[in-house]
């Protein structure tokens, strides 16, 4: 299945990302799925979405565990849920420590911990109980949602190990972003196993993929550009040495100015984590990630050079 992701590219004014969506509601997408960066607030974004398309279904997320507390999330939801009339669903993640511990002052510690406790405290909500949770760090009660339930499945943004553990336990799918098909390979593997020994059913694999056909200089420009942060980041590191990229890695960990990283990165980089070429190209490279293990594979769509997307998402639109 191909969903959409609206990009929230920070070179690119704000409300284009509505124009994305609307676009992808007309072309029979079936899901958007909403995050959340400098721009709008996750919740009312979507419901913004919801109020100017006619069918797609929302995921708002992934939010971070340490910013938002279950009773928000749960409260957010819910009135997306309420107020648009759409399918609406929830992604948790712990994000970075820029965002954490920056933008917002807290703290990331024990964030697999944080992600395991918010996760069952909020599926809990979200089914409409009136939850007790007393946990190490998590805390809530007394709290019933007094809007329908939306329901409970959650989505969870992992990339480590134990964050791969507690959404085999907690999720009805797991979000990578920015992989390659051999990563997730690795996950998939990874995930089932966990998902067979907790006994509980296999969650589903969505990947997030940044999207160019038949890309531009500007929208090539764009997809490293959103690289410069991730090449030195635990995980990330390791997955671009093995994909061949050694030498920038090494670069990105001398901690230069980002421009010299950019201006440094191989072009090729973007497409081993991405979806990158003319339509025969990018529709071979979905399959591959499919044959990796992806059930859902999400279109982060370059929109430098491709105002609104409109290209890589007409030329990718469902078969009806």
């Amino acid at each position: 299945m191909l969903s959409v992701v609206t990009p929230l590219w920070q070179d690119r004014p704000a409300h284009e990302n509505l124009e994305v969506a609307r676009l992808a509601d007309q072309l029979g997408y079936p899901e958007l799925w909403v995050g959340e960066m400098a721009t709008y607030d996750a919740f009312a974004f979507a419901t913004a979405v919801g109020l100017q398309t006619s069918h797609i279904n929302l995921t708002v997320g992934p939010l971070a565990v340490h910013v938002r507390t279950p009773v928000t999330m749960a409260m957010g939801i819910a009135s997306v849920a309420d107020l648009t009339g759409r399918g609406a669903k929830l992604a948790l993640g712990t994000s970075s420590a820029v965002v954490v511990n920056e933008w917002h002052g807290g703290s990331r510690v024990r964030a697999a911990k944080r992600l395991d406790e918010t996760a069952i405290a909020t599926s809990e909500l979200l089914a409409g109980k009136k939850v007790m949770f007393d946990g190490s760090t998590v805390r809530t009660n007394g709290y019933r949602l007094r809007l329908p339930s939306p329901g409970a499945e959650l989505t969870i943004a992992a990339f480590g190990p134990e964050a791969v553990k507690i959404a085999a336990r907690r999720s009805s799918r797991l979000v990578l972003n920015m992989v390659t098909p051999s990563a997730v390979a690795k996950f998939r593997e990874l995930l089932d196993a966990e998902a067979a020994a907790s006994a509980g059913p296999r969650p589903k694999i969505a990947v997030w993929l940044g999207t160019a056909v038949d890309a531009t200089e500007e929208s090539h420009m764009q997809m490293r550009r959103s690289k410069v942060a991730y090449l030195a980041a635990p995980g990330y590191a390791e997955m671009f040495t093995e994909a061949g990229f050694g030498e920038i890695v090494n670069l990105a960990k001398s901690r230069p100015h980002p421009r010299q990283i950019l201006e440094s990165m191989p072009p090729e980089l973007s497409a081993t984590v991405g979806l990158v070429g003319d339509l025969l190209t990018v529709k071979a490279r979905i399959a591959e990630y499919e044959r990796a293990g992806a059930d859902e594979i999400c279109i982060v769509p370059a929109t430098a050079g491709d105002p609104g997307a409109k290209h890589t998402l007409e030329a990718l639109r469902p078969e009806v």
